[in-house]
């Protein structure tokens, strides 16, 4: 049960637009997300804009299209609920992109390692399949203890899922061994 702290905290966040509002109606995502093994698919904090400018280079943070300061603001937010509902995070894994892994650090749960099968496919249809495959396979055999944070963007998700999402929103998933099954969601609507 959250304490009134963490009840009060989150209306504030709610209230001030930082958190998304049906964050704390996903009850099945938050116990979730309490007892551990579940990951979390996340899409990078609000970064307005599609896709990436013209003269896009992964390692060239200058030439992305990157977080806002509400986006920031946001991943902050999120990082901070995270800590005061005590959510147990194993892992923290992000697409290489500046905006997911800025996501990921500004959320301080730990460690952020950078994948590759984590990268957007907006702009690289043709590495679609390759990435979504290895994006299941890595989910399926995920066993904890605890969650991991998979940080990466609106295609790869909707890809995985078959669901659109919003910038900061999260699908929290259970493997099944040879799959996952969505559990619920944490969302900015």
């Amino acid at each position: 049960m959250p304490s009134l702290r963490t009840l009060m905290f989150t209306l504030l966040l709610v209230m001030l637009g930082v958190l998304p509002v049906s964050a704390q109606a996903s009850d099945a995502a938050w116990q979730a997300l309490q007892e551990g093994g579940v990951v979390i698919l996340m899409r990078h904090a609000l970064a307005p804009g599609i896709g990436d400018p013209a003269g896009f280079e992964l390692t060239q943070c200058d030439t992305q299209r990157n977080l806002s300061a509400q986006g920031r603001d946001q991943a902050e937010a999120i990082g901070r609920l995270f800590r005061e509902r005590e959510i147990p995070i194993a892992a923290v894994y992000s697409s290489r992109w500046c905006r997911a892994l800025e996501t990921a650090e500004l959320m301080a749960l730990g460690r952020v390692e950078p994948i590759a099968w984590l990268d957007s496919f907006f702009q690289q249809r043709n590495e679609r399949d390759a990435r979504t495959h290895a994006a299941r396979e890595y989910i399926a055999a995920w066993q904890g203890p605890g969650n991991v944070l998979l940080v990466t963007h609106q295609v790869n998700i909707t890809a995985l899922t078959g669901s659109g999402v919003g910038s900061g929103e999260m699908i929290v998933v259970r493997p099944t061994g040879d799959s996952f099954q969505v559990v619920g969601r944490l969302s900015n609507e």
